[in-house]
């Protein structure tokens, strides 16, 4: 099953590792799914199955023109789902963008064959400051993504990755060929599937998704975070999912997979054996 046809003919890339209880990877923008590999790969050998797929417009996956707007992502994800057979006992993890596809998905598909979450440095609930989101990011700063990936797309990402990881002149978490190789997979995707997630991750608002999880939810976030701070996201959605539980990396970037790998992964299979 490495690709599956959605219901408007996109074709998914997926991964499809090991024997178990399934538990589906939704990876960030602008990565793909081998974002996910050392804890695809730690899961799997801890008895899981894991799948991880491409999302639309990203890494192996087909490039349409349209479909990216919550709704259909989470369409996507509903179609990985049935075409693996996964209808019962699955764990959905989100990173990123990944957690609105998590959040949508038990709303839109009343979180049918799943029994837990997590959502890690996500961007749920809502990344845009509004009178009524005051931690939010200003419209301003949201539409200068585009802005910058129109002007000169290779160039905004080398900088955007120093944010993600947290490189700085003093603190350097990730290598040099981390770096590259995040850079490599951003600029494997489509312009325009990359404008048009960074549109709808910007000013999407899940608040009302939120009562929808009635699982248990981990939500896993730093605090050192300026790509999705944690006060308009992770805080706020630990306060607006009513069976969840927070664990606050001290200091840590976004791209926790990577700068955070073993304990993200400790973490993850710590929630995965309750």
């Amino acid at each position: 099953m490495p690709y599956v046809k959605t219901r408007d003919g996109a074709d998914i890339f997926v991964k499809d590792w090991g024997e178990g209880r399934p538990v589906v990877l939704v990876h960030g923008w602008p990565l793909s799914a081998d974002s996910w590999d050392p804890q695809a790969v730690a899961l799997a050998e801890a008895g899981y199955r894991v799948i991880a797929y491409d999302r639309r417009g990203f890494g192996r996956s087909s490039q349409p023109w349209s479909g990216y707007d919550y709704d259909s992502l989470t369409d996507d994800l509903a179609d990985v789902m049935k075409a693996a057979g996964v209808e019962q006992d699955a764990t959905l993890v989100g990173f990123s963008m990944g957690g609105g596809e998590v959040a949508r998905y038990m709303s839109r598909h009343d979180g049918r064959g799943v029994n837990a979450a997590v959502l890690i440095s996500s961007v749920v609930p809502y990344m845009l400051k509004t009178e009524d989101n005051p931690h939010g990011a200003p419209e301003a700063d949201l539409l200068g993504i585009a802005d910058g990936i129109r002007e000169d797309r290779p160039t905004f990402f080398r900088t955007f990755f120093k944010d993600f990881f947290g490189v700085g002149y003093v603190t350097s978490p990730v290598s040099d060929a981390m770096l590259d190789w995040a850079w490599r997979l951003a600029m494997q995707a489509s312009l325009r599937s990359t404008l048009e997630c960074a549109k709808s991750f910007s000013f999407t608002d899940f608040r009302p998704d939120l009562p929808a999880f009635r699982v248990p939810t981990l939500v896993i976030h730093g605090t050192g975070d300026k790509t999705v701070p944690i006060d308009a996201t992770g805080r706020r959605a630990a306060e607006g999912i009513g069976m969840s539980q927070l664990v606050e990396y001290d200091g840590a970037p976004h791209g926790l997979f990577a700068t955070e790998g073993d304990r993200l992964t400790n973490d993850l299979l710590t929630f995965l054996s309750q």
